[in-house]
């Protein structure tokens, strides 16, 4: 069944607590995740590897340049779910 938002943001929120020590109640839509977060390239990737396990979602290499905000990834995996 499809999450929503809200689920996708603290699932999202999850996986990058596990990466970074990030808190998740920092992980906020409005977030960037290099700017806000302070998330490198490496992070981001295993990030987004994680999060297709997580969401059953593929994000193509040249889509996660686009993914600068947490609201674009949460927008990204909401749009492409099973």
């Amino acid at each position: 069944m499809a999450m929503n938002e809200q689920e996708i943001l603290e699932g999202l929120a999850e996986i990058v607590n596990e990466e970074t020590g990030i808190e998740t109640e920092a992980v906020q839509m409005d977030k960037s995740f290099t700017e806000d977060l302070d998330i490198d390239s490496l992070s981001m990737m295993t990030i987004v590897v994680n999060a297709e396990d997580k969401f059953g979602v593929r994000i193509p290499d040249e889509e996660v340049k686009n993914l600068t905000h947490v609201r674009d990834a949460v927008s990204y995996i909401n749009s492409n779910q099973g």
